[in-house]
């Protein structure tokens, strides 16, 4: 094998398609574009949903209905849930921070707490809504639900990594030129 046998392997290598060169280039006077239309000249670009002039689906298919953009949606987090919650972390004062922090929501949702399932740990609860047989169960269970709409970022950080304590201890210092001449 020497330097001037080099090649790359047999098919690795396209050359590119020179179009617009004429008869002996392949591609003939229309430089491959075929015979008149849009996409036979420069600054064509389809339209998104263009199925070539045929009724496109968007169009064909009935429409019903609106979205209310009213609406408000909230997440929906049952008693269950809550009491899991309880066991797992042993937290008595869950808010949209703790229940974020432990994956149960978004940071953008809105918390509604329902009332599936029974309760049986003295929670205080913060969250957007309640529904009654869910604030009946929070209150009999001896916890308290309170209505706020504010994400506590502290209490989620906090649930997420715990406190602890660090102790730096500081190095002694070099002595410089002017300490060892006061010495």
């Amino acid at each position: 094998m020497k330097l001037e046998t080099l090649k790359p392997a047999k098919g690795s290598v396209k050359a590119n398609d020179r179009v617009g060169r004429g008869h002996g280039s392949g591609g003939g006077g229309t430089a491959k574009r075929g015979h008149k239309g849009a996409k036979s000249r420069s600054g064509y670009s389809q339209k998104r949903g263009f199925e070539g002039g045929q009724m496109p689906l968007q169009r064909r298919v009935p429409k019903f209905g609106f979205k209310n953009i009213n609406r408000v949606a909230y997440k929906a987090i049952n008693l269950d849930t809550i009491q899991a919650l309880f066991d797992k972390t042993g937290i008595s004062n869950i808010d949209l921070g703790v229940l974020y922090s432990n994956g149960l929501i978004s940071k953008s949702d809105l918390v509604k707490v329902l009332g599936r399932g029974e309760l049986t740990a003295t929670v205080n609860l913060r969250a957007n809504a309640f529904s009654a047989s869910a604030i009946a169960a929070i209150e009999k269970a001896g916890g308290s639900a309170t209505v706020d709409a504010t994400f506590n970022r502290e209490a989620a950080a906090e649930v997420a990594a715990p406190a602890v304590e660090v102790v730096v201890e500081e190095k002694p210092k070099k002595a410089t030129k002017k300490s060892k001449e006061a010495n």
